[in-house]
């Protein structure tokens, strides 16, 4: 006979079987280590951002966004980021960004031919890219 209500409840929990969460991640690679997701999900979160009105702004204006154009924005607002800078136009050869670089997020995009008669405000900084 069980001695009281707390010997109760503890046999409760040991009988009940181990279920994973019903929204628990499964990875791809089950041997992938701890620290090994954790760097990724890390440099994920330090690589810019886009927000929805920038993607959008990036399709209308036919702008070509490749991994080399990524990676110049992400070394440019890292050094930004050392400068103490807040808003910053990158400048680049065909198109312009506006990033918030507190927030790392790509605000909007413009390019070439809209960017010639353009005034960028609340702009703390410049880069060209």
């Amino acid at each position: 006979m069980i001695g009281n209500i707390n010997d109760l409840k503890i046999r409760q929990i040991q009988a009940q079987e181990f279920l994973p969460a019903k929204n628990a991640v499964k990875t791809q690679n089950s041997k992938q280590s701890f620290s090994d997701i954790l760097n990724e999900k890390l440099e994920k979160s330090e690589s810019l951002q886009f927000s929805k009105h920038s993607k959008e702004r990036i399709q209308q204006r036919g702008i070509n966004v490749t991994d080399s154009l990524i990676e110049q924005l992400n070394t440019a607002a890292d050094n930004a980021r050392l400068k103490g800078a807040k808003d910053v136009v990158m400048i680049g050869r065909e198109a312009a960004f506006i990033v918030n670089i507190p927030n790392n997020v790509v605000v909007t995009a413009i390019n070439g031919n809209e960017m010639k008669n353009n005034i960028f405000t609340n702009i703390d900084s410049a880069v060209l890219l």
